[in-house]
């Protein structure tokens, strides 16, 4: 799993560390770690139960070692919990020095040509525009808005996916793939894809965990920890990531296979 492999490169910037707090919010949650560094990811509220108290660990979470924590990507009972292990993950890759592979006339580090087709798994409409106006052809897919409804633009049924990414030159998937464990599955779908971009807040930037599994850039996101007092209290009023991204370290980082 590639899950596994990016736990296992991240473990030498978890050791020691522990986390300071931590916020849960209607659409992102974010940790912060003993020493400033702040991860944040996605809440798959989608797919979370009905109920009250049923999520008791949140309170746990504060003062435990950052690598427990983590491993929570793998062992967590509910996508929650994954999504806390990936937030740890995030903040703990703040620690690298990555070199950036954007260009203005490259988004993420990648040739988009006008004879391309293009698959994105996960909405994110800023990326869908970006690339939408240079490909040929853009299909976009998205479990979340196929369940629950409220779509923008056009969001293609989820059972099209192993038809029509075979066919795709460039897909651009949500790191949120990494919460929901589809990530794996949906690599094997991308059989003749020339770039395969992670995006999004909840990509786990550390490159070397990437080698050799298909995903050639990894396009994450750092935060401001100047800000951690802002940012935090935005997402317990239930912003997202366009409400944040004053504070965001944004990174395109290409993959060496």
């Amino acid at each position: 799993m590639l899950i596994e492999s990016v736990l296992r490169i991240a473990q030498p910037y978890l050791q020691g560390r522990k986390v300071r707090d931590l916020v849960v919010g209607v659409s992102l949650m974010a940790v912060e770690l003993d020493n400033g560094d702040i991860g944040i990811s996605y809440v798959l509220r989608d797919e979370l139960q009905a109920g009250c108290s049923i999520f008791p660990f949140g309170q746990q979470v504060i003062g435990e070692e950052a690598a427990d924590i983590a491993q929570w990507v793998v062992t967590g009972g509910d996508s929650l919990q994954k999504a806390i292990g990936v937030a740890v993950l995030v903040a703990a890759s703040r620690q690298q020095k990555l070199e950036d592979a954007e260009t203005l006339d490259r988004p993420f580090g990648v040739t988009v040509k006008d004879t391309d087709t293009v698959g994105m798994i996960g909405f994110i409409p800023p990326v869908a525009k970006m690339i939408g106006a240079r490909a040929k052809e853009l299909y976009v897919f998205d479990k979340g808005i196929s369940q629950c409804g409220g779509k923008k633009g056009s969001v293609l049924p989820m059972k099209e996916q192993s038809r029509l990414l075979p066919t795709c030159d460039i897909v651009a998937l949500s790191g949120t793939t990494m919460i929901n464990g589809s990530i794996d599955g949906i690599l094997k779908m991308c059989e003749h894809a020339r770039e395969i971009i992670m995006i999004g807040a909840s990509t786990p930037m550390f490159p070397a965990a990437f080698a050799n599994r298909k995903i050639t850039v990894i396009a994450g996101s750092w935060w401001d920890s100047q800000h951690k007092n802002s940012i935090f209290k935005k997402i317990s009023l239930a912003c997202g990531i366009s409400e944040l991204s004053s504070y965001a370290i944004k990174k395109s980082v290409r993959v060496s296979p």
